[in-house]
């Protein structure tokens, strides 16, 4: 967990191309605690709004004529409970619950014409998202696998 860094996870099988980004909330919204001001409500909101349309996040090229099948957004900034499965909290105590909100968002998009997706184009997120400094992609395509960091001023990668 490092603030100004995130982590996307891309997956193009078939005409399936899966993206998984999970980030500080830091990097997103600006802060990590829960949002208790009208102020950090309203940017939690806007933050999740913009977050709820990938396809303007990440430039998909038209050409690939993608459309989202599934998306799904979890941050205990949005009020959802937070996975117990895989913390082991009660050990710890909650001392340090809520210190480092992650936000994380799972896309699931059908490609009608994959092979118009040379590349993947994050300008965008950088933009919106001006907190965040450098994103770690491990990208598995048709191509093989790759592990690429990508920044604000070289946001492509290529599939």
């Amino acid at each position: 967990h490092e603030h100004g860094v995130g982590r996307l996870n891309a997956a193009l099988d078939g005409q399936t191309l899966e993206l998984e980004l999970e980030s500080p909330a830091m990097n997103l919204v600006g802060f990590e605690h829960a949002a208790t001001s009208d102020a950090d409500k309203a940017k939690v909101a806007a933050v999740r709004a913009q977050l709820d349309k990938p396809l303007a996040l990440f430039s998909l090229p038209a050409a690939a004529k993608c459309t989202v099948a599934q998306q799904e957004l979890e941050s205990p900034l949005f009020g959802d409970e937070p996975d117990h499965d895989d913390h082991d909290e009660d050990e710890h105590g909650d001392e340090h619950h809520g210190e480092h909100s992650e936000i994380h968002a799972h896309y699931q998009f059908t490609c009608a014409t994959p092979g118009a997706l040379k590349n993947l184009d994050l300008a965008t997120l950088f933009k919106t998202f001006p907190a965040t400094q450098k994103i770690q992609v491990q990208l598995i395509s048709p191509s093989g696998q790759q592990g690429v960091e990508v920044t604000a001023k070289a946001p492509t990668l290529k599939f």
